[in-house]
């Protein structure tokens, strides 16, 4: 989506040159045209593909089934293609199982649709399996596998296919390379990241944002500024991506004055700012504790602020007890969006964070009333090749006996230490005991235990987690 404001306005010519074969093809149907081909046919599911088109999809694979055509390769690999493509991984692992011979366009549009997913195993494991069928892989096989270890934090995985594509001489080419630029950073082993940057020969727009977005979220935000400098001097026109990076690289440092000056820049370019830009500025502000000018921004938005951008001052609200502007947007929020939980939760927060124990109950007796769920918090680690999930109170992992033994030795050596558990911010009206029972069960606190576990000092365990404001890594050095 990203292409669709870049100043050359090449996604929508795109967009139309997709659309357009399956326009035509429903002429054609409509005219009783004669009888199609399985070529015919997967074009226009490529359309499908690149539309992320679903529904027209199914309507193109049921004139599929009903013309004979199910069995072509070309056919039933644009098929596996477009159902990967819409995340429908159901249907795409159907259309895989049916294809007799799988050449490396089919397995690698499977990756590709686990990647999507961030099912990391998954990706990981067809990939396996497509080395021990002896299929090769190419450089968008390996660009999926990538993807995955990048939306997983897998680490580990990622360095082992790093150094495949090189043992394989696998065409290391732009998209290859920023996608090992991503993965990297995305891992938070930025040191790599500068380092497979630094030594691509050509560097366009998405392998600079990328890179930018990547200092930025480890928090190098000066680092990330430079490299937009260096962009300019390159002479390579920053796209939307880019200035996201930027000011994401401002919010996150904390560097307002800065930041009001990249987005004065960007206005005086000509640059017309995505929700996207103006969320980064209120995330800016709100960060930053300026709640009422981060108020006043949002109001003079021409465009209508969405949800994330509310939320997000929202948060900013609740850091600092602010109840009049913060419970005005969260009441707004519940218009907007009444089965999103995340909008319950953060306005029940809110009333937490100043004791009103009676109006955060109500919020809550409206989720339950109305049988809205909270999406549980989930923390990820990757030890010898595989992604471990973590649910905050689920023992269900195969060695939670022993996460539990493990916790427990933890928690009695920093009493007699005499740590005492930070309780402040787990806004429940529990008592402290229970407080402290919670924080114990806490998914990255499973997750970090279990590296302790399988791990051998020194080393860095690398945590990923899944919520709203906690994405990203936590890294534990282990000396």
């Amino acid at each position: 989506m990203a292409a669709s404001i870049t100043p050359n306005g090449g996604f929508l010519e795109s967009h139309i040159a997709s659309n357009e074969p399956l326009f035509i093809f429903k002429k054609l149907l409509k005219r009783n045209y004669p009888k199609t081909n399985s070529f015919t046919l997967a074009f226009v599911l490529k359309s499908c593909s690149i539309l992320a088109a679903f529904d027209e999809g199914q309507q193109v694979h049921k004139h599929v089934v009903q013309s004979g055509f199910g069995s072509s390769p070309f056919v039933q690999t644009s098929l596996l293609n477009l159902y990967a493509k819409c995340e429908e991984i159901g249907l795409a692992e159907k259309v895989f199982d049916e294809i007799p011979e799988r050449n490396v366009v089919a397995w690698s549009a499977m990756i590709s649709g686990y990647s999507r997913l961030g099912m990391v195993n998954e990706s990981f494991s067809l990939f396996r399996e497509m080395q021990k069928m002896g299929v090769l892989p190419d450089k968008v096989t390996m660009v999926s596998v990538i993807s995955a270890c990048a939306m997983s934090g897998a680490l580990d995985l990622g360095r082992w296919v790093h150094a495949y594509i090189d043992k394989q001489s696998i065409e290391n080419d732009l998209e290859l390379s920023t996608a090992l630029v991503n993965m990297y950073a995305k891992c938070g082993y930025i040191e790599k990241a500068i380092e497979v940057f630094e030594a691509m020969p050509f560097k366009d727009a998405k392998a600079w944002s990328s890179m930018i977005v990547g200092l930025a979220v480890n928090g190098l935000a000066e680092y990330a500024l430079v490299t937009f400098s260096r962009m300019n001097k390159a002479k390579v026109e920053p796209n939307h991506v880019t200035l996201v990076g930027v000011l994401m690289a401002c919010a996150h440092s904390g560097l307002v004055s800065e930041g009001k000056r990249y987005w004065a820049s960007m206005i005086e370019s000509g640059i017309e700012p995505s929700l996207e830009h103006y969320g980064c500025m209120v995330d800016l502000l709100s960060r930053s504790n300026l709640i009422d000018e981060a108020y006043s921004f949002i109001e003079s938005m021409p465009l209508a602020p969405c949800p994330a951008i509310l939320r997000t001052l929202l948060v900013g609200c609740k850091k600092n007890k602010i109840l009049d502007k913060g419970e005005i947007l969260g009441q707004h929020l519940i218009e907007l969006e009444p089965w999103n939980a995340e909008n319950y939760i953060l306005l029940s927060s809110l009333y937490a964070s100043v004791s009103d124990w009676e109006k955060m109950r109500y919020v809550r007796k409206q989720m339950k009333d109305k049988g809205i769920k909270a999406m549980p918090g989930c923390s990820s680690i990757e030890v010898d090749g595989f992604v471990h999930e973590f649910v905050m109170g689920d023992w269900s992992h195969p060695e939670s006996e022993e996460i539990k033994e493990f916790l427990r030795d933890i928690s009695q050596r920093v009493y007699s230490a005499g740590h005492e558990p930070w309780i402040a911010h787990n806004l429940h009206n529990v008592s402290d005991e229970e407080k402290e029972i919670a924080l114990c069960e806490h998914s990255e606190r499973l997750a970090i235990a279990f590296g302790l576990l399988k791990t051998k000092a020194p080393t860095v365990i690398r945590i990923v987690k899944n919520l709203r404001g906690k994405e990203g890594l936590r890294l534990v050095i282990r000396e």
